[in-house]
């Protein structure tokens, strides 16, 4: 297949691509490198440096007709979007609003959107959360991930559109930068390597802090690949079904680094969900996929990450 992956720069798209060129598929990437780096760049993917919001973008569709777009560019951090609503809205958006544009008129076969699980949920009763759950945003980053999803469910009842929409929970592995507020693991791990301490943030009827569902990397790339064949039409959450809070993954990571450090504690910050995990029951069904990697040894296995890149 002939496959464009935007954001694929970037922390989990340059490791999409990464495994779409192994599979054998013609690959090219489409990055504005805001938070993308030079260095995940695959060099046998063909990459042009442009942002989702230029003119262009219609352009380059139409010029190499495409057969699926993998959409992970996106602005990640809950806090910038609380602080800049109308940033992320020009990102995650109207970003996508003009890819959906430019895939409809090139005739793009298959769309396979990246939604967060983690957010566009927000505070649950229903623990592990079903897709069939009423979405109810938190942040403006929640609130344009799930616009996104409704652009793409128009943009297939009037065009014909096919699509996955895959709602990610909280993604962690190597390359993820520990600088966009997005990544406490890579956080957690630069910092202790470094002999540094860490923050908890908890709200004060949590003393180990908020629950996620924490899911590696290589999990997330291989329902990436499933995508490509199966899940259509389908919003289908990809996490591990368990929780783990912000203290119990702060002593795996400890453990990992050999550190004996003991972190402080503050406040939430603005956006912050108490409670987040997904039912990944349809995953199995719809994409023949389930999480495979514990958070212990993804843990470990991306603190060794961080030390080669470190040289600690």
């Amino acid at each position: 297949m002939k496959i464009l992956v935007t954001g694929g720069a970037g922390f989990i798209g340059s490791q999409v691509v990464d495994a779409y060129l192994a599979a054998g598929h013609q690959v090219a990437v489409l990055d504005n490198l805001s938070t993308g780096k030079r260095e995940n760049l695959n060099p046998a993917a063909r990459f042009v440096e442009m942002d989702l919001n230029h003119p262009a973008v219609g352009d380059f569709l139409a010029q190499e007709k495409f057969q699926v777009v993998n959409h992970h560019a996106a602005q990640v951090s809950v806090p910038y979007s609380v602080a800049h609503p109308e940033l992320d809205m020009q990102s995650n958006g109207l970003g996508m609003l003009n890819l959906l544009q430019a895939s409809v008129r090139s005739g793009v076969e298959r769309f396979i959107f990246i939604s967060s699980g983690g957010a566009v949920y927000g505070e649950q009763e229903q623990i592990p959360t079903q897709e069939t759950a009423l979405p109810k945003p938190l942040s403006p980053y929640a609130a344009h991930k799930l616009l996104g999803e409704s652009y793409l469910h128009f943009y297939g009842k009037q065009y014909g559109l096919k699509h996955v929409v895959l709602r990610y929970a909280n993604v962690y592995g190597p390359r993820q930068s520990p600088h966009a507020e997005a990544g406490v693991v890579a956080i957690f791990c630069e910092r202790l390597l470094a002999g540094q301490p860490c923050v908890i943030y908890r709200h004060q009827d949590m003393p180990a802090g908020m629950l996620r569902d924490y899911v590696y990397v290589g999990d997330i790339v291989r329902s990436n690949l499933a995508a490509l064949d199966a899940g259509l039409g389908e919003t289908v959450n990809i996490g591990t079904g368990r929780a783990t809070s912000t203290a119990e993954l702060y002593d795996m990571i400890a453990e990992a680094a050999g550190s004996h450090l003991k972190p402080s504690y503050g406040p939430p910050r603005s956006g912050d969900i108490r409670r987040s995990l997904l039912d990944c029951a349809k995953a199995r069904q719809a994409l023949g996929w389930q999480a495979q990697v514990d958070l212990a040894e993804g843990c470990r296995r991306t603190m060794e990450w961080y030390r080669q890149r470190l040289g600690k």
